[in-house]
């Protein structure tokens, strides 16, 4: 065998002779990928029977020098050479490559997740959108799209009794609830009445109203049965009776020009109020009015009746905050004289009536207001607010002594008052009571009705 032939057949039969060496250029020439140029295959010095296996194989013949072949038969049929590596086994550099084609690319050792092959056969399929703009609609106008809201039921106007009724709810209620819980399924007894008395006491009705009531109950009733409707009849019946006498209006038309009325009381009674309203309904009657700021202690005050002013068309004497109550006093009844005005209303600054320098201040005030007419101040008005309760028996007699008030205007009856207290000034005092106010509008101070009043306390229709 010669020297050639015998190298091939050791070399396939794991001989020791060396296999033949690549560079390594021709290395990186076989396996170039598929979409580069043919590669340039430099094939080995073989012998001529190497040739003629070599081109009747009809694969690629894998080789690998460290799996011996068992027998020749392998060499010879090349279908058999194939087997013998595994299908995936990577190019050795001692493989000999005879043929004009190229290798096929190594398989991806990590398959791809089936939601990126779908991509890329996507991607390939079809090309990408360009993308576009997201472009909003715009809006529609409001006009068209938003709904009507609903007109709100305006709340009724409630009438001059059912707004007394409600600011005297407080008073009534606690009278009714307490001679319900008394007059129920029982007979008259003398417990029952002190019971009563008690409750009518606590409600600022005064002892005299309080006794009165009981001894109308008392009279024929006695071992009887009697509903709790027919004691607060009785209630409403003997109130009325005290009230009816000074249930008086107010006249300003008594032959004075001008007619000076002077408002006085404690702090916070609603003294420069309730001059605004007396001024509307005097203007409502056509009478000529002029207002005189007589606050001077209180800034807001000053520009309060200012704005009643304005609101009534009256005009407001009024000097800065600080000036003499008195000096502005004088000045007011000099020009309401000089102007002839109808009424003029004096507004003074809120005094506690156990302060004895305030009291002279006031006294002083009146003094100086003689001094135009000796008959004025020809009405003194003191407004008296109705949650004090019993502290306004005390004012009214102290603001009587010094200032000789000769008419009550009753305030705040709204909701929070005590309004049984009138009934016992009413009963001590028999001063006129004018004007009752159940709120801040004008159209809230109102005429005193006695029956009214009566009938409201004691939680009839």
């Amino acid at each position: 065998m010669s020297e050639k032939k015998r190298g091939f057949l050791g070399r396939l039969f794991g001989g020791k002779e060396k296999p033949v060496e690549k560079t390594e250029a021709e290395t990186d020439t076989v396996v170039e990928s598929p979409a580069a140029e043919e590669p340039q295959v430099v094939e080995p010095e073989v012998s001529t029977d190497e040739a003629v296996v070599s081109t009747e194989m009809d694969v690629e013949p894998v080789v690998s020098m460290s799996e011996p072949v068992q027998t020749l038969d392998a060499v010879v049929s090349p279908n058999l050479v194939t087997d013998f590596s595994p299908p995936n086994a990577p190019l050795q550099s001692e493989d000999i490559l005879t043929t004009d084609q190229a290798p096929e690319p190594e398989s991806d050792p990590e398959p791809k997740l089936e939601a990126e092959s779908q991509a890329e056969q996507t991607s390939e399929a079809e090309p990408l959108a360009e993308a576009k703009p997201v472009v909003e609609p715009e809006p529609e106008p409001e006009t068209e799209t938003e709904p009507v809201p609903a007109p709100v039921a305006e709340e009724p106007k409630l009438s001059w009794f059912q707004r007394l009724k409600k600011g005297l709810s407080r008073s009534s209620a606690s009278l009714t609830e307490g001679i319900s819980s008394i007059f129920t399924k029982r007979k008259l007894d003398a417990s029952m009445l002190e019971e009563l008395e008690d409750i009518l006491i606590q409600a600022d009705l005064g002892v005299d109203t309080a006794m009165a009531i009981t001894d109308r109950l008392s009279d024929g009733r006695y071992n009887k049965e009697i509903s709790p409707e027919e004691v607060r009849e009785i209630l409403s019946e003997e109130v009325e009776k005290v009230l009816e006498p000074v249930a008086q209006p107010l006249d300003l038309d008594m032959g004075k020009k001008p007619h000076v009325v002077l408002m006085v009381g404690v702090n916070g009674t609603g003294k420069t109020t309730t001059i605004g309203k007396l001024s509307q309904k005097l203007r409502s009657e056509g009478k000529k009015v002029m207002l005189a700021a007589g606050d001077t202690f209180r800034a807001a005050a000053v520009e309060q009746l200012k704005i009643w002013g304005e609101r009534t068309g009256a005009e407001v004497v009024a000097r800065d905050t600080g000036a003499d109550a008195a000096g502005l006093a004088f000045d007011a009844m000099k020009e309401a004289q000089a102007k002839d005005v109808d009424v003029l209303l004096i507004d003074t600054a809120g005094r506690l009536q156990n302060k004895a320098e305030l009291m002279d201040e006031l006294e002083k005030v009146i003094r100086v207001i003689k001094k135009h007419d000796p008959e004025a101040p020809h009405t003194v008005l003191l407004t008296l607010d109705a949650t004090t309760g019993q502290n306004a028996l005390n004012q009214v007699e102290i603001f009587g002594k010094v200032a000789g008030v000769t008419g009550l205007v009753m305030t705040k009856l709204d909701g929070t008052a005590r309004g049984g207290i009138l009934v016992a000034i009413s009963a001590k005092h028999g001063l006129p009571v004018h004007f009752i106010g159940v709120g801040e509008g004008v159209a809230d101070l109102e005429p005193f009705s006695a029956k009214d009043f009566a009938s409201a306390i004691a939680g009839l229709a």
